[in-house]
């Protein structure tokens, strides 16, 4: 990268600067003009419970109160918060889990809730807590918590490899839960880098309200897998409860929790329904975007059908060599009219969409095989127009603090 401008990705991958507009090109980042209408409720009544349902097997629960959580030390303190006001149940599951300053105040805050009564459940990823000893979670096993360590290897399926629990969890009573894609860890609270430190930009969402039960519930299916190495698959079999939620009568926001699960493509899918649906708008953040075939052709289609398809993905991996590994998936975007920035700071982790200014994912699950097909994750996906306008910002925010590529068409002979 160079300057603090913009950059063309030219097609052996290359770099090159760009100038602020050229004849085929875009400008830096335009206003967002006044929108046309959508279309009218009562034709896309059902496109959010229902489709939910039937695309990822979610039901959708309304009247919950959701609150966007930007970034690491905000995310923290509400998970905090979150453990010291259950009185009766609390489960966590995370990815990764570090012993480090923001792994300790976490291990405290669960010993001090199992010693006051609340039945506590910790879920933890053999790969994703590696650099963990395990005495670091015994001593919460001690004071009462109850701590599993999710698909350590052995002799089963993949000897342990996959699939992973890449899921970030905390629910508290029934009453309220966050997800997204923060871990445990001091990269999320000031970042890792020796030189221009900065933490890891993420978010996560925070939902109180029917919701809340639907995270618990995905939980125990979680923890059944974590012990008996498969889930009890009972949601493709029972009837939806909430496929005739309709958005124009029932209180927001109406939220569905995705549950990931290996094979099922649960959340690409979801997302496909959401570009089928898309009028004007699909905004999407993704720290290790390398999308399907198939969810290629969704984008491109919907950037040639007119829709602004814009992609923010990260300058710098945690994993050096993953930019020449995935670059090549922004080029088939771009030369479709898909626009995508990199973000300028040490690391871009969020995992989140918005579409139309009405939809809104925020969860675990990266766009790529790892995290569409193979992995366990969670996503939590709402409609509220107010959520939607909220993400809408925040994602241009960070579009200010990013730099977009452009495509470059060499010159013939």
């Amino acid at each position: 990268m160079r300057g603090d401008g913009e950059v063309a990705l030219t097609p052996d991958g290359g770099e090159r600067e760009a100038g602020e507009v050229d004849a085929g090109g875009f400008p830096a980042l335009p206003r967002v003009e006044p929108r046309p209408p959508l279309l009218a409720t009562a034709q896309r009544t059902r496109t959010f419970a229902r489709g939910l349902w039937r695309i990822a097997a979610a039901d959708v629960t309304c009247d919950n109160r959701v609150q966007l959580l930007r970034d690491g030390p905000a995310t923290f303190d509400a998970m905090h918060a979150l453990i010291d006001e259950a009185r009766e149940r609390l489960d966590f599951e995370g990815y990764i889990f570090r012993d480090d300053e923001v792994g300790e105040r976490f291990r405290e805050a669960l010993i001090q809730a199992a010693m006051r009564g609340v039945q506590v459940r910790l879920l933890v990823d053999w790969v994703g807590r590696m650099g963990t000893p395990y005495r670091f979670f015994r001593v919460m096993e001690r004071a009462g918590v109850k701590v599993k360590i999710f698909n350590p290897p052995g002799f089963h399926r993949w000897g342990g490899l996959l699939p992973r629990d890449h899921r970030k969890l905390v629910a508290a009573d029934k009453l309220a839960g966050i997800t997204g894609g923060i871990g445990v860890g001091k990269e999320w609270k000031h970042g890792v880098l020796r030189r221009r430190r900065s933490p890891w930009r993420d978010t996560a969402v925070r939902i109180a309200g029917p919701a809340a039960a639907d995270m618990h519930e995905s939980f125990d299916r979680m923890w059944t897998v974590a012990h008996e190495g498969r889930a009890k698959e009972i949601r493709l079999v029972r009837r939806p409860s909430a496929s005739h939620l309709d958005p124009s009568v029932d209180p927001p926001s109406l939220v569905g929790i995705v549950e990931g699960v290996p094979g099922r493509m649960r959340a690409s899918r979801a997302l496909q329904m959401q570009s089928l649906s898309a009028e004007r708008s699909i905004w999407i953040a993704s720290a290790y975007f390398a999308p399907s075939l198939g969810l290629v052709e969704a984008l491109a289609g919907a950037a040639r059908d007119g829709v602004d398809v814009r992609v923010l993905v990260p300058s710098r991996f945690d994993h050096p060599w993953l930019r020449t590994l995935i670059a090549p998936f922004y080029q088939r975007l771009l030369k479709h009219g898909v626009r995508v920035w990199e973000w300028r700071g040490e690391m871009m982790h969020a995992k989140t969409s918005v579409v139309d200014g009405r939809w809104v994912r925020v969860g675990s699950t990266d766009i790529n095989l790892l995290g569409v097909a193979l992995n366990y994750e969670l996503d939590a996906i709402i409609e509220d127009t107010a959520v939607g306008a909220e993400a809408e910002q925040m994602f241009l925010e960070d579009l200010e603090r990013s730099r977009e590529l452009r495509w470059w068409r060499s010159a013939p002979g």
